[in-house]
């Protein structure tokens, strides 16, 4: 099968590879038919993620249809369309027990697809402990509408989630990346009474404009003497970090009254600060840490109703002999992509 590989920092190829098969009662083999490519992607490009595996089929954001099934799987049968988590978590262990399946103990828990086993960018893809990490798509959802369930729109929905928001608070959310789209869906679910959305991208700002009228946009260097006129409390009750830039974490606090709460849903290419002498008396409350995807079942459910809808971030598709093309389109942010969904032609 084709399958786009990492083979050393800066290279990846689409590599012939051996179809994958089944090694544990609770694998299943899945037939990709649609990913997608994701900025962790390209950190495991360029070496920032040290636990990558060279040699390893990348890719963690697919959706597909069952093909095998080991012999311990439950409520799962071949034919199933279904949406693929991006951790793998065995549903056991004390930290799943809780919910927190990103800290899974299982030696491959976590994030391990397209990372440390071969992932999605491919033409199949085998899923350990298959029957956690893979949810049924609902008959009326498609393909298209169920591809970020297992990861950007599960981070959404748990930040969205663990930041405990109101009807009566303001919240800023800083970055309208596709992760940053994803967690603003999912913050509007929770009705508050506003939000205003941070980021520089003029393209993004406008794609949330025309997608979301009801939301505030302002610029990074406006933002804390925007939050602190358009809340009532000197500024945003809740804060969302979406972007991972080099000033957004010091931006997401300054952004936050006191006694906020500041969610760190972004991942960071280097160390940042916490400068106690100058928040201190702000009695800031920082939420931080990979997404516990556990509830794709749900999110697929606010799909099938209605209540959420990604697909218009997907703005270019291309299939898997092209996905070079793709990933070069994607890293240097040419002709307005958001995102990219991969076809298999099967």
């Amino acid at each position: 099968m084709l399958a786009y590989t990492y083979v050393s920092k800066g290279t990846f190829e689409l590599r012939e590879k051996p179809r994958p098969v089944l090694q544990d009662p609770r694998d299943a083999i899945v037939r990709v038919t649609l990913s997608s490519i994701c900025t962790s992607d390209l950190h495991i490009k360029h070496g920032s993620v040290p636990r990558a595996v060279p040699g390893i089929t990348v890719g963690h954001e697919m959706v597909g249809v069952v093909e095998e099934l080991g012999s311990a799987v439950r409520g799962l049968h071949p034919g199933d369309r279904v949406a693929v988590n991006v951790e793998t978590f065995c549903g056991g262990c004390y930290f799943c027990r809780h919910g927190w399946v990103n800290n899974c103990t299982d030696p491959n828990g976590g994030w391990a697809l397209g990372c440390r086993i071969d992932g999605g960018q491919a033409e199949y893809v085998r899923v350990p402990y298959a029957d956690q990490g893979l949810s049924k798509i609902p008959e009326h959802v498609t393909d298209r509408q169920a591809l970020f369930a297992g990861d950007i729109l599960a981070t959404g929905y748990w930040a969205a989630d663990i930041s405990e928001i109101s009807s009566e608070d303001t919240v800023l959310i800083i970055g309208a990346g596709p992760t940053g789209i994803c967690t603003l869906q999912c913050v509007l679910l929770k009705n508050p009474r506003q939000v205003v959305v941070c980021e520089q991208d003029p393209v993004r700002l406008d794609f949330v404009r025309r997608h979301y009228p009801q939301v505030l946009t302002v610029g990074p260097e406006e933002a804390p003497a925007f939050l602190a006129s358009h809340s009532g409390h000197g500024g945003a009750d809740r804060v969302l970090e979406v972007a991972g830039g080099p000033d957004t974490f010091s931006l997401a606090w300054q952004c936050a009254r006191p006694n906020a709460i500041v969610t760190v849903v972004a991942l960071y290419d280097t160390p940042q600060v916490l400068p106690l002498p100058e928040m201190y008396g702000k009695n800031l409350t920082f939420k931080t840490g990979g997404v516990d995807g556990c509830k794709c079942g749900e999110i697929l459910d606010l799909i099938a109703a209605g209540r959420l809808d990604t697909t218009p971030l997907i703005t270019h598709t291309y299939p898997l002999a092209r996905i070079a093309e793709a990933y070069d389109l994607f890293e240097h942010r040419q002709d307005n992509v958001i995102k990219v969904a991969i076809e298999n032609g099967q």
